[in-house]
C-alpha cells in the first residue's frame, strides 16, 4: 500500500468519525498539493505548465483550521473527539496540535493542526504565541499559527475525497484546498527556513513543491493570484517572500533551482523558465 494510499485511508478515518460535514478542515502540506495535482487530473483543468511532477511522499496530513472555528472553539470537539477516538497520541512538545497514530503494517501517519497569522485573532479572546492558538474555551486541541498565510481564508477550492476507511466502509467527504498564492507564500517561507537543514533535504522538497504549486495553478487561478499579491504587496509577510524568489528563484543558477533539480522527482521535461516568470511576477524585487 502506497504511503498516499495510507494517508487517504487516514484523513477518511478521521473525516468519519467526526461525521460532521460542516466542519469542514484545509487540507495543505504536501498531501494537500497531492490532492489539488488530482483535482487538476480529474477534471482536466488547463493549467499554467502542462508538465506536473509526479507525487511525492510524505507521512504527514496538514489539517489548516479555519480561525473562526478557534474564536468558536466548540465546533472543534468533534475533531477533538475523533483523534482520541482514533487513538492519536500528541507529539511530546507539541501537544495538543501535532498527533501520530500508529497503523498496523502501514506505519505511522502525523497530523499537524495549523492556522492562520496570530494578527487574525486581535481582539478575539483567543491566546495565541508563536507556536500555539489557544481558543478561550478549550476544547482539546489548539492550532499552529503561520505568520505567512495571511490568505489563508480566501478563494479556497472544495474537493471531494473518497475511498474506504481502514474498517472498510466506504466513505466520501468534502475538504478545502488553500489558493495557489497562499501556498505559495507558505512554502517560500519554509524553504528559506530549511536552506541549512540536512533533515529536511536543505530545502529541496519546498523547491519542488513550489513548482508543483505553479504547474497546477489553473488559469482563473492565476489571474486571482495576481489580484492577490497586489493587493498584499506591502504586507510583511510578502515582501519576505519577494525577497526570497529575488535571490533563490530568480536565475538558474540560483540556490532554489538548484535545489529543484537535485530532486529526484525532476525531470527535464520542466518548464523551469515559466516557473521562474510566474513567482518573479508574483513576487517582484524590491525596488532600490
Amino acid at each position: 500500500m502506497s504511503v498516499l494510499h495510507v494517508l487517504r485511508t487516514a484523513l477518511l478515518d478521521l473525516l468519519a468519525t467526526m461525521a460532521r460535514p460542516e466542519l469542514r478542515v484545509i487540507v495543505g502540506g504536501g498531501y494537500g498539493i497531492f490532492l489539488k495535482r488530482e483535482w487538476v487530473r480529474e477534471s482536466a483543468s488547463r493549467t499554467l505548465i502542462a508538465a506536473i511532477p509526479e507525487a511525492r511522499a510524505t507521512n504527514d496530513i496538514d489539517l489548516y483550521l479555519l480561525p473562526e472555528l478557534l474564536i468558536v472553539s466548540d465546533r472543534l470537539r468533534p475533531l477533538a473527539a475523533a483523534l482520541e477516538a482514533l487513538e492519536y497520541e500528541v507529539v511530546r512538545g507539541a501537544e495538543k496540535y501535532q498527533f501520530v497514530r500508529a497503523l498496523p503494517g502501514r506505519g505511522a501517519v502525523k497530523v499537524d493542526l495549523l492556522t492562520g497569522p496570530p494578527s487574525r485573532f486581535a481582539g478575539t479572546g483567543v491566546k495565541v504565541d508563536a507556536r500555539r492558538a489557544r481558543p478561550r474555551h478549550s476544547v482539546g486541541v489548539h492550532a499552529h499559527p503561520v505568520e505567512e498565510a495571511i490568505t489563508l481564508e480566501d478563494r479556497l477550492r472544495e474537493v471531494t475525497i473518497a475511498g474506504q476507511t481502514s474498517a472498510g466502509a466506504d466513505f466520501e467527504a468534502t475538504v478545502l484546498l488553500p489558493h495557489p498564492f497562499t501556498y505559495l507564500m507558505m512554502k517560500l517561507h519554509a524553504f528559506a527556513d530549511r536552506l541549512d537543514d540536512r533533515a529536511k533535504d536543505f530545502g529541496g522538497y519546498h523547491a519542488l513543491d513550489l513548482y508543483t504549486i505553479v504547474a497546477t495553478t489553473t488559469e482563473i487561478e492565476w489571474e486571482e493570484a495576481r489580484g492577490m499579491a497586489l493587493s498584499h504587496r506591502d504586507s510583511a509577510a510578502v515582501i519576505r517572500a519577494r525577497q526570497i524568489v529575488a535571490e533563490h528563484f530568480r536565475q538558474p543558477t540560483a540556490t532554489g533551482m538548484l535545489r529543484l533539480r537535485e530532486s529526484p522527482y525532476f525531470e527535464r521535461r520542466f518548464t523551469i523558465d515559466v516557473f521562474m516568470d510566474v513567482l518573479s511576477e508574483l513576487f517582484p524585487p524590491l525596488e532600490s
